[in-house]
């Protein structure tokens, strides 16, 4: 009997678990995807809504409009570690690097919504203005072409870990067409 309660119990969860994914999913307008990884976002109103999804027990990441490389994109970073989702806002220091903006003269402009960490995949959900203000994130015009970056970490929970996986793609953010 207590097996029984145990496997209900169970499937109920899963069953919410879900349910809850499906529903979070739906909430986004567009969907761009390339190996192990997804990015899905939804322009609302001076915000864009978004949500970093990839096959790895570490970190995901987007990051937008570099200059050259990875030189000045605004990237917004995260892993969830023992169920703590953790998300940080950085600059584009260098070609092959970038740091926090607040410790390179910006302002943290990243409101964490949410993640996950089951069966081997990491998504984080966030928040960040099409124009914070801040020239450490550049300005997102949803009409005009956006260069994405997307990448993911091996199976550390660290922002110092090096990525595993990156890609480079071009979309419109409003109409979501690739380039």
């Amino acid at each position: 009997m207590r097996n029984r309660l145990w496997n209900i119990l169970i499937a109920g969860i899963s069953f919410a678990v879900i349910f809850a994914s499906q529903a979070v999913a739906a909430e986004y307008d567009h969907t761009v995807e390339a190996k192990n990884i997804s990015f899905s976002w939804k322009i609302d109103g001076d915000n864009l809504a978004g949500q970093v999804s990839a096959k790895t027990e570490g970190w995901v990441g987007v990051g937008f409009n570099p200059s050259a490389k990875m030189k000045d994109a605004n990237y917004v970073i995260g892993y969830v570690k023992a169920g703590k989702v953790k998300i940080v806002d950085e600059f584009g220091v260098t070609a092959t690097g970038h740091k926090a903006d607040d410790k390179v003269g910006g302002t943290e402009n990243v409101t964490v919504v949410g993640g996950t960490e089951e069966g081997g995949i990491t998504t984080i959900e966030f928040v960040i203005p099409l124009n914070s203000g801040d020239e450490k994130d550049g300005v997102i015009d949803p009409n005009a072409d956006t260069v994405l970056l997307l990448a993911y970490g091996g199976g550390r929970d660290s922002f110092r870990a090096k990525h595993k996986y990156r890609e480079v793609m071009t979309v419109n953010l409003g109409s979501g067409e690739m380039k």
